[in-house]
């Protein structure tokens, strides 16, 4: 099966960077592109091509033997893929560090392990410490999210179940995607609801079952000018933000603490296995949600109930799920 332009832009990368010499076009189009006519490679090998470059990645041609240039070769060098070296404060390096944490993309690492056990297994010489250089980074849980960023970079609609906030019921919607993106702690895919006719934003968690990608390639064009980010912004739920009273086992939640306007030490908790301390911060519920899962039982939501609800619900879901 041809892989999906996504993680054949992936291998392609990963197959020039890794190699120390020169690849041959023949090379290329046997282990990505198996099953294209002549023709057909031709031509998806060059958009590949430039659609790297335009992401400036520096795919350099040379020739194959040093006696004969009547066989070109492509690769890249890491030298000149690896970005210089870069001056950042504190703060500039505290922002990096935490969007590195965000991506971590189970598509393109699979891609990138499937590529490298290909040449692997073909006796190719292989620099692995070149994929260093871009060891994917994108993380989000929602079984949607590839398939609405895998329609994003194709341009195709895609067709789904979704369930709005208090319906019973989930509707069957169909969407042209701009583009996905990560506001308040949520993923939401943005663009055009053929249905309604209009722009719309979609949170991805609230998809039921599997989104489909449906027609052609290349089946709309994104409006000149459109900011992802700032539909996000104007059309999703505004972040619902509270006072929020968490009790914390001593020496754990250190995150929640620095957050926190006060910490009462040695209060009543939940059992008496350790000592409790009490824990007082604005935040956003659905942000705080997620993060008060990643404590267990260290910590406990005393208010608001809306809170406790939203660790509750996450806490059956993964558990429905986990029955499966």
């Amino acid at each position: 099966m041809v892989a999906r332009k996504s993680e054949r832009l992936m291998n392609l990368l990963i197959m020039l960077l890794v190699q120390r010499r020169y690849v041959s076009k023949e090379r290329i189009r046997e282990f990505l592109y198996p099953g294209e006519s002549l023709d057909a490679f031709e031509k998806k090998f060059e958009r590949d091509k430039e659609e790297l470059r335009s992401l400036g990645v520096p795919i350099e041609v040379g020739t194959l033997d040093a006696y004969f240039d009547d066989e070109v070769g492509y690769r890249i060098r890491p030298d000149q893929f690896a970005l210089p070296e870069i001056s950042l404060e504190a703060d500039e390096a505290a922002v990096i560090g935490l969007a590195g944490k965000v991506w971590e993309h189970a598509r393109l690492a699979e891609a990138a392990t499937d590529a490298v056990r290909k040449l692997t297994a073909s006796g190719v010489p292989l620099d692995l410490s070149a994929l260093d250089l871009v060891q994917p980074r994108i993380g989000a849980d929602e079984p949607a999210f590839d398939v609405f960023w895998e329609a994003t970079q194709e341009r195709s609609a895609v067709e789904f179940d979704y369930r709005r906030p208090g319906a019973v019921e989930a509707t069957r919607r169909h969407l042209q995607p701009w583009g996905v993106v990560r506001y308040s702690g949520r993923w939401y895919a943005v663009g055009f609801d053929v249905d309604r006719q209009h722009e719309r934003v979609f949170r991805l968690s609230r998809i039921v079952g599997a989104a489909t990608i449906t027609g052609l390639p290349g089946a709309y064009d994104v409006p000149a000018g459109t900011d992802i980010r700032e539909m996000a912004r104007r059309l999703a739920p505004a972040p619902e933000r509270a006072h929020i009273s968490l009790l914390a086992r001593a020496d754990t939640g250190h995150g929640l603490r620095r957050d926190a306007a006060s910490v009462e030490e040695g209060v009543t908790g939940p059992d008496d296995d350790t000592r409790w301390d009490r824990l007082t911060l604005e935040g956003n519920i659905t942000v705080l949600a997620d993060e008060v899962l990643t404590y267990g039982d260290h910590i406990y939501v005393e208010s608001p109930p809306r809170l406790r609800e939203a660790v509750v619900d996450r806490l059956t879901r993964l558990v429905e799920a986990g029955a499966r």
